[in-house]
């Protein structure tokens, strides 16, 4: 097979795995739509470290409600942000939303459980003086760095992952949790060319491909669950 052809295989590859992504998220929205399921609850007298989840950008908790449901099975009870409607504000007012979530409910010694901006913003809330309520953050394919693409997105709220920009610039350069946090992202994501890898935290590739459909794969879904009790455990 010459190099043009293998090539031409990984594109079209990469084209599939981008399609399938994209079919996974549509198919998560529809859901909502149609109807919307409760959060996943603990069997009594099994809770541990509850965990709050943090959604992407023009997402609700159900795109990560097949790690809900595996956490709650853990015996994690499993908190939402119903305020956080479709997660299109921009980082730091959904970062105060969290935050006012977290001192109106009581919550303490929380694990964020984040996926795509819901990471952005679980490392916003971290830093903020309700961070004390929290002990540690999973974050599935964050932009830590940005994405290159966001650049040439219509809607504004895409357009703040430019790695140029200012918000995310600042929230890189403030590394003062970034070991409280774990970083878990795929090996070929379409969003994010630059992974989701995050500096002094600890990384976790899997080898998955796509930004949403990763989250409902039993390796994912495993992975976060098994990182999930090493923050709490460690916390004891």
């Amino acid at each position: 097979m010459t190099a043009r052809r293998r090539s031409a295989g990984g594109s079209i590859a990469r084209l599939g795995a981008w399609a399938a992504d994209y079919a996974w998220a549509v198919d998560r929205q529809l859901r909502h739509l149609v109807r919307r399921p409760a959060l996943p609850v603990v069997a009594a007298g099994r809770g541990v470290a509850p965990v709050l989840l943090l959604p992407g950008i023009y997402e609700t908790w159900e795109f990560l409600g097949p790690v809900a449901t595996a956490l709650a099975r853990a015996g994690h009870p499993v908190h939402a942000v119903e305020a956080l409607r479709h997660n299109a504000r921009p980082v730091p007012e959904s970062a105060d939303v969290v935050a006012e979530h977290l001192e109106r409910s009581g919550l303490e010694d929380v694990v964020l459980v984040a996926h795509s901006k819901g990471g952005l913003i679980g490392k916003h809330v971290m830093l903020s003086p309700a961070g004390g309520r929290v002990r540690g953050m999973v974050a599935v394919a964050t932009p830590f760095a940005g994405s290159r693409w966001a650049r040439y997105m219509l809607s504004r709220s895409l357009r703040s992952f430019d790695p140029r920009d200012p918000v995310l610039l600042a929230l890189a350069g403030e590394l003062l949790v970034n070991d409280r946090i774990t970083a878990v992202y795929p090996t070929f994501d379409p969003h994010i060319p630059e992974t989701g890898h995050l500096a002094g935290a600890r990384n976790v590739e899997l080898p998955l491909s796509g930004h949403f459909r990763p989250l409902g794969h039993p390796l994912l879904v495993a992975t976060v669950v098994r990182e999930v009790a090493a923050l709490a455990a460690g916390s004891d």
